[in-house]
């Protein structure tokens, strides 16, 4: 496993690498981040996860700072699963001295996180372009699990002709349903078992969209009806939108995606599910 540290160790790295698929965290490593390296390993010469926890996404300094960073364990995980590289640069290799530029890709990531999060996607987006232009990989690997986030990421890779194709793979779910994600830890068993009726909400909506095709109203009304059956769930937004644009729709379009948030014990958890075949 080589850990490269700044652009220039990853630039000589690149230069021998051949085909290399790339896959950007923020550490924290679950199932869910390996099924993504699993992904790039079946496909190219080498796989490099780049593991940096970016300052220019949070809203709150007091998340930043107590968001796990535990790189040794990382590189573990990430090496078990067939990465042979980790990429984990300090903060001047990705916002040198005088950093003054960002990126934003508009109407996409105004409203849902966008709302409830303002200029988080900013950061996301000014991150994740300086990363597919640092490593200039051939492919990068993307959960649907933020959905939002990933049709971001394929607008501004379009719009902006970044490096390599951008290839999204299928949110990991515990047994229970539960969408994987590095916020999990901080649910209370409680809190836990309360925040299983997202998924349930999202399964309901999914067995009932052919029924209600014409209705994406009463279908969202549905979903957000057994939410609230579970009081330790505050919902937060309960959407149908095209998959493309993120808009809401009235009618089943291909690729429809429910799309949900809720704060459950403190913990904000996101998750969604495609309704109809694209």
């Amino acid at each position: 496993m080589d850990i490269l540290r700044n652009l220039a160790e990853l630039r000589t790295w690149r230069a021998a690498a051949g085909s290399v698929g790339l896959v950007p965290t923020m550490g924290a490593l679950h199932r869910g981040h390996v099924s993504l390296i699993e992904a790039a390993v079946a496909a190219h010469d080498r796989v490099i996860a780049s593991i940096f926890v970016n300052p220019t996404q949070f809203n709150d300094p007091a998340d930043l700072a107590k968001y796990p960073r535990d790189l040794d364990r990382d590189a573990d995980i990430a090496a078990a699963a067939g990465a042979v590289a980790i990429y984990a640069p300090d903060v001047p290799s990705i916002y040198p001295d005088g950093f003054a530029t960002k990126v934003t890709v508009a109407g996409i990531t105004e409203d849902f996180e966008g709302e409830s999060r303002p200029g988080h996607f900013d950061g996301v987006a000014t991150v994740v372009t300086i990363l597919l232009n640092q490593v200039q990989p051939d492919a990068s690997y993307f959960g649907e699990k933020d959905f939002q986030q990933l049709a971001m990421i394929r607008r501004m890779h379009r719009d902006l002709a970044l490096p390599g194709a951008i290839i999204a793979c299928p949110t990991v779910r515990d047994d229970d349903g539960l969408a994987l994600s590095s916020r999990n830890v901080r649910l209370l068993p409680e809190a836990r078992q309360a925040s299983l009726v997202l998924h349930r909400a999202l399964m309901a909506m999914r067995d009932q969209a052919e029924h209600s095709r014409d209705n994406m109203f009463r279908l969202v009304t549905m979903g957000a009806v057994l939410v609230k059956t579970e009081p330790a769930v505050t919902l937060d937004y309960l959407q149908v939108v095209d998959p493309d644009t993120l808009l809401p729709v009235d009618t089943l379009v291909p690729g429809a995606r429910a799309l949900i948030a809720a704060t459950v014990g403190g913990v904000r958890l996101i998750d969604n599910l495609e309704l109809a075949p694209k």
